[in-house]
C-alpha cells in the first residue's frame, strides 16, 4: 500500500466536498497549538468559517492570523493479505490548506459567506435576520498553499490495484 500525492483540482474539490467538518489549527495566545473542528463552506479557493464574535480563537487569530485547515475523508481499513499484519492500512484522503484569516465585516459579504457555508450541507436557500448576521463572526481564508494525499492505495504491482484513485 502506498500514499499518492494528488494535484488534479477536481479530485481535491471532491475530497473537500465529502466532508462535513474541517479541523483548523492555530496558535493560541500563549503560542501553543490549538486544533478545533468547525463547519465550513468552500468556493473558488476560499474557505469560509463562522463563530461567535469573541472567544479564545478570535483572540488568537487577532494575534496571529495564520491558519492550517485539514479535511479528511472517512477512513476505511484495507489490507493486501488478510493474514499479514503489516499489509493492513487505513485508506482515505486528506487535504491540508494554509492561509490567513480575514474577518469579514461587510454585511452583504457575510450573507454570501453564510450561504456558501450552508450549501456545504443543504441546497436550501435561507434568509438571515440582521441581528443574526451582525452577531456572527465570518472567517474568510484564501488558500495560499494546498497539499493533498490519498493513502492506503494498493501498489501498482498489487493484484488489488485499480487504475483510478478511490477514497
Amino acid at each position: 500500500m502506498i500514499t499518492v500525492t494528488v494535484e488534479e483540482r477536481h479530485l481535491i474539490e471532491e475530497i473537500i466536498a465529502k466532508n462535513t467538518i474541517c479541523y483548523i489549527g492555530i496558535l493560541d495566545t500563549s503560542g501553543m497549538p490549538y486544533v478545533i473542528p468547525m463547519n465550513f463552506g468552500y468556493k473558488d479557493d476560499v474557505i469560509y468559517l463562522h463563530s461567535a464574535q469573541e472567544g479564545g480563537s478570535i483572540d488568537a487569530l487577532k494575534n496571529n492570523p495564520n491558519i492550517c485547515i485539514t479535511f479528511c475523508t472517512e477512513p476505511t481499513l484495507t489490507y493486501q493479505n488478510e493474514e499479514v499484519a503489516c499489509s493492513y492500512r487505513v485508506k482515505g484522503a486528506s487535504v491540508v490548506c494554509r492561509g490567513k484569516v480575514l474577518f469579514e465585516e461587510d454585511f452583504d459579504e457575510k450573507v454570501k459567506a453564510l450561504n456558501i457555508i450552508m450549501k456545504q450541507y443543504t441546497q436550501k436557500t435561507f434568509t438571515y435576520s440582521v441581528p443574526a448576521v451582525n452577531n456572527v463572526r465570518v472567517w474568510k481564508v484564501e488558500i495560499e498553499s494546498i497539499s493533498t494525499k490519498v493513502f492506503g492505495v494498493p501498489h501498482p504491482n498489487s493484484r488489488n490495484y485499480k487504475d483510478k484513485l478511490e477514497f
